[in-house]
């Protein structure tokens, strides 16, 4: 009987193994101890756990459930099934252990969550008969969380000589990637001398967890080119597809598709839903369409999620709600995310009454609330001056027990702020009496204070992050710099742009660079703003209009002329800056100069005016009443 059955669980046909078995029983044929561990593996990857019960039933009354094989496979079994209390007790129940026994235990532990358990286990093997292997070490490094413990392992692998083995070394640059140690893990990857698909596998994953996309593709190119023995399998592709969708390298996934119709894997249905969701971020929507109708039979949930979410986010608001209402006639039920693929993609689009109902909808449907939903409505509520409805989620979070998340109020504070309600938001900051250290939650109430006019509260804010030692980032400066310039402060907005550079290592961006520009063209000190301008690397036009703005109120006409002309190379098509520049010179003369009819050629622009006794050197000057003046 135990070839029989080995023959079919080694060949994927567990039923078909439980099923001879159940034969073998009803003729009275005996079993022995080899019978049983290939029958606990197929309940295992069947996830049947009463059959298993039932085996395990049949193991002690044919007398074998103290054969260390057999019971050491039950353990297994009771581990895969996540009823590690049984695991624990066939284990404790051996009278004798092997190494393979205690393997079992060792990652029984770490898979339910006691890490610390399996370590201890672990270490009792060297005051034993045990001596580990390289399954051993590879076992014990998930269980290791922190890079300390990790490393300690892997001296102990080099000590052993196991540490080349491919399942050890697989394991290694799995535990550094995890401990944000990527380049650790990449100097274990690259001395793998025989590399599997499972050792590719774990590194791409690495490299996506830890934001290195790009590598995926170099590595995936290697792969592809050193290896033929090792085809990429559903999860290699679905790594690399991911990469693409991360960096919209739209040519390079249309690459790997091909790869996938090569090894006719295109029905499978987490490479396919990653395909869709690839190509719905690069903009190719339809593409994505195309793949989504072609695995017709072999979508699920997910995969109806990624299309909905694509067709959101490409502005196909209408076929996504048809798709939504399609949903139903595959016989599914929308999920909390299909709802917030809905909710976020309308409030997205500026739809906000859509995403309004939706959620009505939602609610009516008895699906239970969640942060990602939360999260998606409020900017509608924003959007909208919402502030009733805003308070209407706002209770709802404080009922659903989320209110008090950091990620949750952290929205809460930016959603009453935008909808110019301080003190609300100020209530929920005041609620935080040890506050959180991620300088999101801070930015929120400084830019929030700027933005509402309220600067001395903002720097109150900024005062309040210093005494708590809250490492500021780079949004929070440029919610200080702001202040600083609508209240004028130019020493105090100096003052934090070299406290930014020199004390928090940060390297302004253009958005500060605009700041200081401002704060220094509010305060008159116009040519200093220009020199900032140039010598910042690519100025963008926001930073031309605002010194346009401050030669304005300064009557700084020959500046502002600079200004202008800059922005009409920068932005050909926008009349504003000519505008304001005639409202420079009708302040500078005190007569009327009116701008009524502006059109543009090239680098050409005529407009039509009425002006008198401006100074000679404006462009306009030598003209007379009502007439046309040109800038090349």
């Amino acid at each position: 009987m135990k070839p029989q059955i080995l023959k079919l669980v080694t060949n994927g046909l567990y039923k078909e193994a439980l099923h001879l078995y159940t034969q073998h029983l009803s003729a009275s044929l005996l079993s022995n101890k080899f019978t049983f561990p290939p029958l606990f593996k197929a309940c295992a990857k069947l996830n049947s756990s009463i059959q298993g019960q039932t085996l395990h039933t049949h193991l002690i009354k044919t007398g074998f459930s103290h054969d260390i094989y057999a019971a050491t496979a039950l353990t297994d079994m009771y581990v895969k099934l996540h009823c590690f209390e049984y695991a624990l007790k066939v284990f404790n129940e051996m009278p004798d252990r092997n190494l393979a026994s205690l393997n079992t235990i060792i990652s029984g532990f770490w898979r339910n969550g006691y890490c610390e358990e399996a370590l201890i286990v672990f270490k009792e093997m060297f005051f034993g008969l045990s001596r580990p292997n390289s399954l051993t070490i590879a076992t014990v490094l998930p269980a290791c969380q922190n890079l300390e413990l990790g490393m300690q392992v892997h001296s102990l692998a080099i000590k052993l000589g196991v540490e080349f083995d491919v399942y050890v070394a697989t394991s290694l640059l799995t535990m550094y990637s995890n401990c944000e140690e990527i380049v650790l893990a990449t100097k274990v990857f690259v001395k793998i001398t025989n590399k599997n698909v499972v050792s590719y596998n774990a590194f791409f994953s690495g490299l996506l967890q830890n934001g290195v996309p790009r590598i995926v593709l170099n590595v995936f190119k290697d792969m592809r080119n050193c290896s033929e023995e090792e085809q990429p399998n559903s999860v290699t592709l679905v790594s690399v597809i991911s990469a693409c969708a991360n960096l919209l390298y739209l040519q390079f996934g249309r690459q790997v598709h091909g790869v996938v119709m090569k090894i006719e894997v295109q029905f499978d249905t987490m490479v396919g839903t990653a395909l869709v969701d690839m190509y719905t971020k690069c903009g190719a929507w339809q593409w994505g369409y195309d793949v989504f109708n072609e695995m017709n039979g072999s979508r699920n949930l997910i995969t109806w999620n990624s299309m909905i979410a694509g067709l959101m986010l490409n502005n196909q608001s209408e076929m996504a709600v048809a798709l939504f209402e399609e949903l139903e006639f595959e016989g599914m039920k929308p999920d909390s995310a299909t709802w917030n693929s809905m909710i976020r993609g309308f409030s997205q689009i500026g739809k906000g009454f859509d995403a309004f109902k939706y959620f009505e909808k939602m609610q009516s449907a008895g699906v239970e609330l969640s942060l990602k939903c939360i999260t998606s409505l409020l900017p509608a509520c924003s959007v909208l001056s919402a502030l009733k409805q805003g308070k209407e989620i706002h209770g709802l979070a404080i009922r659903s027990g989320i209110s008090n998340e950091e990620f949750m109020a952290t929205a809460f504070i930016d959603m009453y702020m935008k909808c110019g309600y301080s003190s609300c938001a100020r209530k929920i900051f005041d609620q935080f009496k040890s506050k959180p250290d991620d300088p999101a939650f801070w930015n929120a109430m400084i830019s929030g204070y700027g933005r509402n006019g309220e600067n001395e509260s903002a720097f109150e804010i900024v005062d309040l992050m210093q005494e708590e030692k809250v490492k500021p980032n780079s949004a929070t400066f440029v919610g200080v710099l702001s202040s600083c310039s609508h209240t004028g402060q130019v020493d105090r907005g100096l003052l934090v742009f070299r406290m930014m550079c020199k004390d928090c290592d940060l390297s302004p961006n253009l958005k500060h660079y605009s700041c200081i520009v401002d704060l220094l063209g509010r305060c008159g000190k116009l040519e200093e703003a220009k020199e900032l301008i140039q010598e910042m690397p690519d100025p963008p036009a926001t930073a031309f209009s605002s010194l346009l703005g401050s030669c304005r109120y300064h009557l700084n006409y020959e500046l502002g002329e600079e200004m202008a002309m800059k922005l009409s190379e920068l932005e050909p098509e926008n009349p504003a800056p000519f505008v304001i520049l005639a409202n420079i010179y009708a302040a500078v003369t005190g007569k009327e100069v009116s701008p009524f009819n502006v059109c543009f050629s090239g680098k050409c622009i005529t407009m039509s005016f009425v002006a008198a006794e401006l100074p000679e050197s404006c462009p306009i000057a030598s003209t007379k009443g009502n007439s046309k003046i040109h800038w090349i």
